[in-house]
């Protein structure tokens, strides 16, 4: 076996063409080249779709809570939250009814501000040092005529796509997604 190999380099240095007639023939050569080709764009064809259904599924969950968020206000506008004693935790278990599917309950944050007119109203910030914070997160559905803004949480899991892509605004990978309605509360 070895002679064979010994005769295959004296052939080669006897032949001084021998390695640009390899190339040669390695150059029009077409077996293969698709395998070569799809081997080249399929990292960043992945990527793309990864990144894709990524966005798709945020924008989704978006607009469940969205969604979720306007369907359960419709009880503090119209007086219901207020005369039935509503606590901020049955208000949250009302949003998170209509976005079971998606949301677990557990990491939902509800935040309800009253304020006497729409040009007084200010949003508060929830994230502290990177963490969604529900410490400081009040609840007062208001009286009639009050203007109120109710505000949902939720830190959605983003998984990091390839080739950078990263959809992550709090620590440990996850999204913010908020949900917002405001409103003048009606009289009840």
């Amino acid at each position: 076996m070895g002679a064979q190999v010994s005769s295959r380099t004296d052939t080669a240095t006897r032949r001084p063409g021998y390695i640009m007639s390899a190339i040669r023939r390695f150059a029009r050569a077409r077996t293969g080249a698709t395998v070569v080709e799809f081997a080249l764009v399929a990292a960043p064809f992945a990527a793309l779709l990864v990144a894709i259904v990524q966005t798709a599924v945020v924008y989704l969950a978006q607009e469940v809570l969205q969604t979720a968020t306007e369907q359960a206000a419709r009880l503090i506008m119209t007086g219901q939250a207020q005369t039935s004693g509503m606590t901020q935790n049955q208000f949250k278990q009302n949003i998170c009814g209509h976005a079971a599917a998606l949301f677990s309950c557990f990491n939902l944050q509800v935040q309800v501000q009253t304020f006497a007119n729409f040009s007084s109203v200010t949003m508060t910030n929830p994230v502290i040092n990177g963490q969604l914070s529900a410490a400081s997160l009040p609840y007062n559905p208001g009286h009639n005529g009050d203007i109120i803004v109710v505000q949902s949480y939720y830190a959605w899991p983003v998984v990091l796509g390839p080739l950078g892509f990263n959809l992550s605004n709090l620590n440990n990978n996850k999204l913010l997604l908020v949900g917002t309605a405001v409103f003048r509360n009606e009289p009840y």
